[in-house]
């Protein structure tokens, strides 16, 4: 079977930048496919060819069998790569693309099918001798087989997915999962198992060809988890390399299930842990993963290309290059871990991240630690509510774990990213928490240090631990990142005053009122008063100006000086140091009328559509009492009555879709109540 020579990435984003990479390496050329909402995305402009697919949401359009392969005619594509989500995994997709006389990057559609559902694929793996976690009957679950985990037989991701800790929540939540597996996946099937709150996620990257070898190219452990959904992976596993006798049976299951369905191409075993090694099948992903850069990095292996060369019909050689060194991977998502993990849009006005390469390189043998992006945006990309909300994969390779997590958390600390709200802050506290180093990372990381503060035990004179959703940047940094932002603007405005340029801002010979500015961060405003003298910055505290520009001011406090970056956009500035990364809002002088809301007012926390309504008008409600779920970025998110009440007004209706800060419903105090 002959290379192709022409593919379409039938998804979008990252992974379609990070197959454009290895096709144009290889001399294929490359077909992106668009939506409405994508058009200026980065992977479009970097595809050989790119194709509109008409409106915005997935079902309209990446999720299209028959768009997607007429934009491969039209195109003149020979290929077809999936991706990984969207269709990925559809054994119908696979079939389509094959009946159209394209080659499919993928498993054979009858190894989709078999995995596709996941209480089919567990008889299979129990079949074949895989450890599986017994299946458990709703109608059946006792109080001593709590907590269970209900899941959707047809996907993944979190979706359709809950965790059960009293048997009168039970029922509800099964019908929650299905009502979200059926929106999601199109099948509404769940089923319920033991839910391990403490297990260890750990999977094996698999390569197979047409020839019958089959690799088990390294495990990874992908424990650290929000909503279910993988936050940071990292090869080897900290569990397998402490239990090594597990990784060659790990890797002897994740065999046995490959060559029980056939399986060809490239896919992950995935499995749960406890901390004595024993191991459970919980899914097979019949697709590239997410975190496949950390096989990459630790193998020097292209998985992408291998891919390729498989589809043309290519054997692998009898063995796998052997591991080497450490690699970790974070996702950087566009969400604010202190709320609920809400997600966040806008536009990412810049996004830097120092000397890392893009979507490589492949492995190292130089013995120095070295970091690689992929990401789906670049400065300028606005963030949109209608797909998945991650920005980029951020992955280092070093020596040893150790190297590794200091010099991601390191760079991810100095990284520049203005605009949108990120998880950047978590990413670093968990890289540098104790837990973390000495390799305690099960599914229940964030649920034990996402908001608790905490005392460092071990050592002498430990210091407290904020928790992982608590900014790098504490209040005092945020009061200096505010003068800075108020001293660099003051320095714009002298650059181009017209008259007495040389005087700086507000100076007057004589002792007057200072000059007065404030700034809003979260929930926090700081407010400035400072006055410029012949003897130079006078301030609140011991902060001495050294100098100033409308991008970099130097202040030195108590003896240390310290360099500030600042960045101003309409309505908000972005402040860069040592110290952490702060975003500042000017409060305005004068308010908008127009900006006020009625008392009681429910706002959209982000874009989003509203995919449930469980009150009407008129209905009393209850503090904390879920109202209406809006769906964005993937996710659901529950709108909760803030307090007792009435239902005085409902705006919104089901289907409906609502920007950011619109006003959902309003809540008033019953009769007699005080507001």
């Amino acid at each position: 079977m002959a290379m192709f020579t022409s593919v379409l990435v039938a998804n979008r984003g990252e992974i379609a930048r990070r197959v454009f990479r290895t096709a144009r390496e290889l001399g294929v050329s490359t077909v992106a496919v668009h939506s409405t909402a994508d058009a200026s995305m980065p992977y479009v402009g970097e595809a050989d060819a790119a194709v509109h697919l008409p409106g915005n949401a997935p079902g309209e359009t990446y999720l299209r069998t028959e768009l997607l392969i007429a934009a491969a005619r039209r195109a003149g594509a020979d290929a077809v790569h999936p991706g990984y989500g969207f269709l990925s995994e559809n054994a119908t997709f696979a079939r389509a693309v094959e009946d159209a006389g394209l080659a499919w990057i993928g498993p054979p559609p009858r190894a989709i099918e078999s995995m596709g559902s996941k209480i089919e694929a567990k008889k299979l793996m129990d079949a074949a001798g895989v450890p599986v976690l017994p299946r458990l009957s709703a109608d059946d679950v006792t109080e001593a087989e709590l907590p269970v985990l209900v899941k959707a037989s047809a996907g993944g991701g979190g979706r359709g997915m809950r965790v059960v800790h009293h048997l009168e929540d039970l029922r509800s939540e099964i019908a929650a999962a299905e009502a979200e597996a059926l929106s999601a996946f199109g099948d509404g099937t769940v089923f319920c198992e033991p839910y391990l709150a403490t297990g260890r996620h750990i999977e094996v990257q698999i390569l197979a060809d047409h020839h019958g070898t089959i690799w088990a190219v390294g495990e990874r452990e992908c424990s650290i988890q929000r909503r279910h959904q993988k936050v940071l992976e990292e090869a080897p596993s900290p569990l397998v390399e402490r239990l090594p006798s597990m990784r060659a049976e790990l890797f002897e299951a994740a065999r046995k299930a490959a060559e029980a369905i056939g399986y060809v191409g490239a896919g992950t075993v995935e499995f749960l842990a406890d901390d004595s090694g024993r191991f459970y099948f919980l899914e097979m992903n019949t697709r590239l993963q997410v975190e496949h850069p950390v096989t990459e990095s630790t193998t020097g292996l292209d998985l992408v290309a291998l891919q390729f060369s498989i589809a043309s019909g290519e054997a692998l050689p009898a063995e796998p290059p052997a591991a080497v060194g450490h690699s970790i991977e974070v996702r950087l998502y566009a969400e604010d871990p202190a709320h609920d993990w809400q997600p966040q849009t806008g536009t990412l006005h810049r996004f830097h991240l120092g000397d890392a390469a893009e979507f490589g390189p492949g492995g190292s043998r130089s013995g120095l630690p070295w970091l690689r992006v992929d990401s789906g945006v670049v400065s300028g990309t606005e963030v949109s509510p209608y797909y998945d909300a991650m920005l980029a994969k951020v992955i280092v390779w070093g020596a040893t774990r150790a190297e590794a997590a200091t010099r991601l958390a390191a760079d991810l600390s100095k990284a520049q990213i203005h605009g949108v709200q990120t998880n950047r802050d978590l990413l670093v506290r968990t890289l540098r928490h104790p837990a973390f180093l000495a390799g305690d990372t099960d599914t229940a990381f964030f649920d034990r240090h996402l908001h608790r503060t905490e005392i460092a035990a071990g050592e002498a004179g430990a210091a407290s631990l904020p928790g992982l959703a608590e900014p790098l940047a504490d209040a005092a940094t945020e009061d200096l990142c505010a003068l800075a932002v108020a001293l660099a603007d003051a320095a714009g405005r002298r650059s181009t005053a017209k008259v007495q340029k040389g005087l700086p801002s507000g100076w007057r010979n004589l002792a007057s009122q200072p000059q007065r500015k404030s700034f809003t961060t979260g929930q926090s405003t700081h407010e400035v008063a400072y006055r410029l003298t012949r003897d130079g910055l006078v301030v609140e505290g011991d902060a001495q100006l050294v100098e100033a520009s409308p991008e970099r001011v130097v202040l030195e406090v108590d003896g240390v000086r310290r360099g500030f970056r600042v960045a101003a956009y309409p309505g908000l500035v972005c402040v860069d140091s040592a110290l952490g990364s702060v975003a500042l809002k000017p409060v305005e002088r004068f308010a908008d009328p127009s900006a006020q809301v009625a008392a009681g007012s429910l706002l959209a926390p982000m874009p989003g559509t509203v995919i449930r309504v469980a009150v009407k008008v008129g209905d009393k409600v209850e503090q904390g009492q879920p109202l209406l779920w809006l769906e964005a970025m993937k996710m659901e998110h529950t709108i909760s009555a803030p307090a007792d009440g009435i239902l005085a007004e409902l705006a919104v209706g089901r289907g409906q879709q609502v920007e950011v800060g619109a006003v959902l419903a309003v809540v008033q105090a019953a009769e007699g109540e005080d507001a």
